[in-house]
């Protein structure tokens, strides 16, 4: 059961940084840093959007409009740390 729960939590630490680089990335994009027109950059940004979308959508919908700011990543990774937390503190230690 711990061997789960180690799995679990490495998916969650590998989707927090990919949130983080969904992020950064989207500055870039949003600065023109980076050009969505290169080929490179359009397939790293549209597979960071297809693993983020998901979950930062059901978000979005939910805030109020910030007026351009979108603090959903910011949300989603206080959520990804609780439940880190959670397991790390609760379950982990009472599983056999």
């Amino acid at each position: 059961m711990r061997a789960i729960l180690d799995v679990i939590l490495a998916i969650l630490d590998i989707y927090w940084f990919i949130i983080i680089a969904t992020a950064v990335l989207s500055w870039l994009v949003a600065f023109n840093v980076l050009n969505i027109r290169n080929d490179l950059v359009r397939t790293v940004w549209d597979t960071l959007t297809r693993l983020t979308e998901p979950v930062l959508r059901p978000i979005r919908e939910r805030l109020p409009n910030m007026g351009g700011v979108d603090i959903s990543p910011i949300i989603v990774l206080l959520i990804i740390y609780f439940i880190e937390r959670f397991i790390a503190y609760y379950v982990y230690p009472n599983v056999l």
